[in-house]
């Protein structure tokens, strides 16, 4: 008889509930690996793409959000909502049949998840990788709740400074040697806090930080006393209860004037349409790809009328994740505070992050090994 383990589904957010089943412990592929799962990010998932590090804004996304059906690969995702997962860090605990002993994997190492295609549905206390090309190796050195919050949000947010930066250069060369880039970061949430530290490193390592300027806008109060304890970062609060001119007009003071490019994670119709109107002509938004699909028909116009961009952003290659491992892991850029909460906890976590109870990120605790 096989043996048996938990797994866990988190409800529409409306329903703020959480189901817990026993599965079977899944048999390890011949060539991959099975992870004992100690650290999950508690995230959320639009359509069908992998989760977002999220949020402490995420009641005001879901609002904004029309669920869409699932994909047959992600069945355990109950309204295409809420769901803790893709965000692993575990050890291996099994290897396939077929792994040779000159693997640099063995069993007992601690791993993170590149969030692959088809990622099993429902989240339980062990996963399986087809390959272990998905999987990378967690330094002594960083903390493995740490490091389950790096493969997916962390990874947006870097892939997305990336792609700025590029945005960054082609205006420095279209410019007078003296031309200062001004960029305006959106959201409260781990996506938005990621951003301005990897913003922060990328462009101070190419001698830049001169010329760019760094505003966040804070969707959450606990967001703007956060943003607040980062250097050379101008934050700004939008506060749902002013009017929209008076919130444009504070942003472009404390932007000194419109900015260059927008990095929008708090993503809703409504904000959108605000750094749009904080972005000057000719200036780029740069928005993750799963809600592009959704946004991008929805502006062009608006944002065509000043010849801005809106792209969008993908959530980064595996190569990119293991630099992000080390850039942490030595110490290059400091994570944003998360908070571990046991798995049987999984409803409360879900009732306060609707609630934006808690400030930076939900990490489940599915096994005691540290």
């Amino acid at each position: 008889m096989n043996k048996l383990c938990r797994q866990v589904s988190i409800e529409s957010p409306s329903l703020k509930d959480c189901v817990f089943n026993t599965v079977e412990v899944p048999q390890t592929p011949l060539n991959g690996a099975r992870i004992k799962v100690v650290y999950a990010g508690a995230c959320y998932q639009r359509q069908r793409t992998p989760s977002l590090s999220s949020t402490t804004s995420l009641s005001s996304e879901i609002s904004d959000y029309t669920p869409q059906p699932t994909s047959p690969a992600h069945q355990g995702i109950r309204d295409a909502a809420l769901f803790p997962g893709f965000e692993v860090a575990g050890i291996i605990d099994e290897l396939g049949a077929n792994v040779g002993i000159s693997s640099d994997f063995r069993i007992g190492q601690r791993v993170i998840l590149y969030p692959f295609e088809d990622l099993p549905a429902g989240y339980a206390e062990y996963i399986v990788v087809p390959e272990l090309k998905y999987l990378i190796v967690v330094p002594d050195e960083l903390k493995l709740s740490v490091a389950a919050m790096l493969p997916t949000g962390a990874l947006l947010a870097m892939n997305t400074i990336l792609e700025a930066s590029q945005a960054v250069t082609k205006l420095f060369e279209q410019n007078a040697p003296d031309y200062v880039c001004k960029i305006l970061i959106v959201g409260t949430g781990g996506l938005a806090l990621w951003a301005v530290r990897l913003a922060a490193h990328s462009f101070s390592i190419h001698d830049r930080n001169s010329r760019v300027k760094i505003t966040m806008a804070c969707l959450k109060d606990e967001g703007f006393k956060l943003a607040n304890e980062l250097d050379d970062i101008k934050v700004v609060q939008w506060s749902e209860d002013l009017y929209e001119t008076q919130l444009i007009e504070r942003t472009k003071d404390a932007c000194d004037g419109e900015v260059d490019i927008v990095i929008d994670f708090g993503s809703t119709s409504r904000s959108l349409n605000r750094s749009l109107q904080c972005l000057q002509e000719g200036g780029v938004v740069f928005i993750s790809k799963e809600l592009a699909e959704h946004y991008i028909p929805k502006f062009w116009k608006k944002a065509g009328d000043k010849k801005q961009k809106i792209q969008a952003v993908a959530n980064g290659s595996i190569n990119q994740l293991k630099d992000l491992v080390q850039l942490v892991a030595t110490n290059q850029i400091e994570p944003p505070p998360h908070h571990v909460y046991p798995l049987d906890q999984a409803s409360e976590v879900v009732r306060k992050l609707c609630g934006s109870e808690i400030v930076g990120r939900a990490i489940l605790k599915f096994h005691d090994i540290e």
